[in-house]
């Protein structure tokens, strides 16, 4: 897979300093699920499933999902397995020009199910989301896919979703997080990264979260999220790659609080008028969450629309401050401290190492810009403005 692959040629020598590379998704965990990006959910009811996955992926998307679970009414549910069966035999990962499919299954018997359907010789599905994991319940989900695995001559892949009771509730966090962290190790060859369900959290606390706010805002839920990266998204050995939780508005209402963006980056590149179509369809509290995400120690999000995928996917470039600071931080073994090369801070060698080998992953997947391209450029460019 490939990220900005559906930009001219032209554009992306302006844009980028260092073009995305080709992703092997067949190679190292860390660096795909550095590249995950916008993972965009699709209900598995669409009748038009298959064909708007080749579509979104042409558009950009590099990370789908086919939803068996909540977007699936329980009446509806032998149809969207069909539908999903037909859709996954009838595509080929050069028809979704490479990008990862992954499947949202209820429980171990679907993703057993599903892949003695396909048969081994399906290379569309690259693995399974799993919903409402536990401690208990999760074994049995991953060695479904083991066996899978197994049977289909290939690696499948597996995304947990953390969502349930005994990880919001603070009287068993810590110790079914624990439990999960060793459970994740011994699968680590299979775990891509690991997923956060924020709206089954806000729903066990009647919360529903205002399109004005960011999930941050809403304590009980920061509060989890902070949890599940201080146990599994640590840079040794011990850590995996945490996805951000989806954002579920799209369209347009009327403002109680006043916008999260900024009009100076948009009044340098004449882009005010672009500026206030993203706050008209909240996407400016979309990018707000990309940025807290970013600096809580979260990579990528889920997203339900794809209007929403340009927005993640612009923020996920590496700027050319940041490459220049990492590469700097990563020239020498030794400690100490040095000045930024943009005069505007300072570089400790130590402690921003490993933020300096994490940006040079994600500058792997979504490129560098160039000096003076800011995010609004390339969410002008993506968004087609």
């Amino acid at each position: 897979m490939q990220h900005f692959r559906h930009l001219d040629a032209a554009v992306l020598d302006r844009l980028f300093l260092r073009a995305p590379k080709q992703i092997d998704t067949a190679g190292d965990l860390s660096v795909i699920a550095t590249a995950l990006g916008a993972t965009l959910y699709m209900p598995a009811t669409r009748p038009d499933l298959a064909e708007t996955l080749v579509k979104r992926s042409a558009e950009g998307v590099c990370s789908l999902v086919i939803d068996l679970e909540d977007a699936v009414a329980d009446h509806n549910l032998e149809e969207a397995i069909t539908n999903t069966v037909d859709s996954l035999q009838k595509l080929d990962s050069a028809d979704v020009f490479g990008s990862l499919l992954f499947v949202r299954a209820r429980n171990p018997e679907q993703i057993r199910r599903i892949c003695k359907s396909i048969g081994p010789g399906t290379s569309s599905l690259s693995g399974f989301v799993l919903p409402k994991f536990t401690a208990a319940g999760g074994g049995e989900f991953l060695d479904a896919i083991a066996d899978a695995s197994v049977a289909h001559g290939r690696r499948l892949l597996a995304m947990p979703v953390l969502e349930s009771p005994e990880i919001v509730f603070r009287e068993t966090r810590d110790s079914e997080l624990a439990a999960i962290r060793a459970l994740l190790h011994r699968h680590r060859d299979r775990v891509l990264a690991v997923r956060i369900g924020a709206t089954d959290m806000c729903g066990m606390f009647g919360i529903r979260r205002d399109r004005d706010l960011t999930i941050y805002d809403v304590r009980v839920v920061a509060d989890a999220i902070s949890a599940i990266v201080n146990h599994l998204a640590r840079t040794d050995d011990s850590g995996f790659v945490i996805t951000g939780p989806v954002w579920e508005y799209f369209a347009d209402h009327e403002r109680m609080f006043r916008p999260m963006l900024r009009q100076t980056p948009f009044a340098e590149q004449e882009a005010v008028r672009f500026r206030q179509q993203l706050v008209s369809h909240d996407l400016d509290a979309l990018l707000r969450e990309v940025a807290l995400d970013r600096a809580n120690g979260i990579q990528g999000k889920t997203v339900i629309h794809p209007s929403h995928v340009a927005a993640v996917h612009a923020l996920s470039a590496v700027t050319h401050e940041e490459y220049h600071d990492a590469v700097d931080i990563l020239e020498s073994d030794a400690g100490g401290v040095r000045a930024s090369g943009y005069r505007n801070k300072m570089n400790e060698l130590g402690p921003h190492r490993n933020w300096a080998r994490q940006t040079i992953l994600r500058a792997k997947a979504f490129g560098v810009t160039n000096e003076g391209i800011s995010f609004v450029d390339l969410l002008t460019e993506l968004a087609g403005r």
